[in-house]
């Protein structure tokens, strides 16, 4: 890396940690012990700063000289539709809706075709599951109990045991199933 790409780091990193704290350059440049045209200068990129403003505005910001001048993180990024796994389990289509997975958790979009029953996949001792009812009617039936959402509502169930979904609406149901899995004891 060379000096202007660390310059451009630093500069983008001050005005995004600054700004993502609520903080002036002013209020930033105080925390920092250094003159507010220090800070300026800083966040311009055309700063030739000594280690010992650098360490310091580090710690304004409560970050390693590191996470300071390292390649600014995105603050977000948007997943194509079509960059999204879908699978169709019998009618059903099965969309996940957490592209950059969490260990633990599933979140998914389900569209269920008038008449359609898709059976749920028990998942380990412990698990929870929640179904957002978004459009249409749903009928969720786990361990022979049955019970029926209407857009807006949301049941939560053990998901360890056997549930299938089934559309009870004459037009394509969509729910949002949020599967939370029980921690592994070691």
């Amino acid at each position: 890396m060379n000096a202007p790409d660390v310059a451009a780091h630093l500069a983008a990193n001050l005005r995004q940690l600054r700004a993502a704290r609520g903080l002036t350059q002013a209020q930033a440049a105080k925390l920092a012990s250094v003159p507010r045209p220090t800070w300026t200068t800083l966040e311009s990129g055309s700063a030739n700063p000594t280690i010992q403003v650098l360490l310091r505005a580090a710690a304004a910001l409560q970050l390693s000289l590191e996470e300071l001048l390292a390649p600014a993180r995105e603050t977000g990024r948007v997943y194509c539709a079509d960059s999204l796994r879908v699978r169709r389990r019998g009618a059903a289509l099965v969309r996940d809706l957490l592209p950059e997975k969490i260990p633990g958790a599933a979140l998914e979009r389900i569209e269920l075709p008038r008449a359609a029953v898709l059976n749920g996949i028990p998942h380990t001792k412990g698990t929870r599951e929640y179904l957002a009812c978004e459009r249409g009617r749903i009928a969720l039936t786990t361990e022979g109990e049955t019970f029926a959402l209407e857009p807006g509502d949301v049941a939560v169930f053990r998901g360890d045991q056997r549930h299938s979904y089934r559309n009870l609406a004459n037009e394509t149901a969509i729910a949002y199933s949020v599967v939370v899995l029980a921690p592994r004891h070691t």
